[in-house]
């Protein structure tokens, strides 16, 4: 790939990360970072990762051949709008937003279909900012791309090659297939999981007996409750169809389950149960059947050749069994690449100690 350069609309941990993989990928890229922390845009330039830094919106800024809108989606379509008349004749403009339908609108409006490519790198991290980026965090994850109709499939095929390069696994399909989707299997569930654990605050005896008891698939099936409120907000007020569409279908749902029960129907409640069960053991997931406790953990580890055979290794030497293990390519809640599955807590422990002797940064979950 020729030489390119790329600028950056926000130097979070998204932001950070990808810019981070570019230049080890890429020694020789122009990366230009706009951001308002400045200790954060002092950093990337003292680390070599950004050639130039601003902390206003200029012509020199926008002069690049893919323009990364990496800031929360609101924010992004602000950029969008200030950076509409400073654009070069070939700059292609992207982002890394959750949610993809209205700034695909926006571009529409602002007549930018033929230079835009939405994105939605599926990884993240409990901690934010760039201080906690890294060159690996999008590594095995999805990245998801949204083209319009109109961008060059060139264009497309170099972001592409672009989101390949940091080793993250590129996923082109619309902006509506991208939100219905998202709608379902993330934004949803956050709903559900939330709106669940407010029912138990609010259903909890004065002495908190339930959530003394709140263990093992209470806490297995609510653990993304936990996520930041404000971002889960701009969520629900952006993907609002979608979320309200499914919904919607899951209140029908559980209406016709409240009948099941009524009516004492063995049968109906039988296959409920059975048909999720199949369906959810069909996933490429751990969980196999009803949903237990867990004892598990998420490790960062690079994409490279002996890097899964040394982790196993490790903990095959100090006779630590392995109940299940796979590679988590959908990480925007979960943190690290590689998920490992124990059969004790104590060997969950002991793993964590031994993987960080080893200088592997850890995620312990227990559930």
């Amino acid at each position: 790939m020729d030489t390119l350069t790329c600028s950056f609309l926000g130097l979070g941990l998204i932001g950070g990360s990808i810019a981070r993989a570019f230049r080890g990928k890429f020694p020789d890229m122009k990366i230009k970072v706009y951001d308002c922390d400045i200790p954060s845009l002092s950093l990337a330039l003292r680390e070599r990762v950004a050639t130039n830094i601003y902390t206003e919106i200029t012509t020199d800024l926008c002069d690049a051949d893919f323009i990364f809108l990496c800031a929360p989606v609101g924010s992004n379509n602000e950029l969008l709008r200030t950076i509409l008349p400073l654009l070069n004749d070939h700059a292609v403009i992207t982002d890394v937003g959750s949610v993809k339908t209205p700034i695909h609108a926006l571009v529409k409006e602002l007549s930018l279909s033929h230079r835009f490519i939405g994105g939605h790198p599926m990884a993240g991290s409990e901690r934010f900012g760039y201080a906690n980026s890294k060159p690996g965090l999008l590594e095995n994850a999805y990245y998801v791309i949204t083209p319009t109709d109109e961008v060059p499939s060139e264009k497309v095929e170099q972001l592409k090659q672009l989101v390949a390069a940091t080793k993250a696994i590129p996923l082109i399909i619309s902006c509506e297939e991208h939100d219905h989707a998202t709608a379902a299997i993330s934004h949803l569930p956050h709903i559900i999981a939330s709106s669940l654990v407010n029912l138990v605050k609010d259903s909890d005896s004065d002495d908190g007996l339930m959530k003394t008891m709140a263990a093992g698939g209470f806490k297995d099936i609510t653990r993304i409750a936990s996520s930041n409120p404000s971002m889960w907000q701009q969520i629900c007020l952006t993907n609002t169809a979608n979320i309200k569409e499914l919904l919607d279908a899951y209140i029908a749902d559980l209406q016709g389950i409240s009948e099941t029960l009524l009516k004492k129907n063995g049968v109906e409640l039988y296959n409920f149960f059975d048909s999720a069960r199949i369906y959810r053991d069909s996933f490429s997931d751990l969980s196999r059947g009803p949903i237990k406790r867990s004892f598990t953990v998420n490790i960062e580890i690079p994409d490279k050749a002996g890097t899964l055979a040394h982790v196993t290794a490790l903990l095959a030497e100090e006779n630590i069994n392995i109940k299940n293990i796979n590679i988590t390519h959908n990480r925007e809640s979960e943190y690290g690449a590689l998920k490992i599955e124990f059969y004790k807590e104590a060997d969950q422990l002991r793993a964590v100690e031994l993987l960080q002797r080893n200088d592997f940064t850890t995620y312990l979950r227990r559930l």
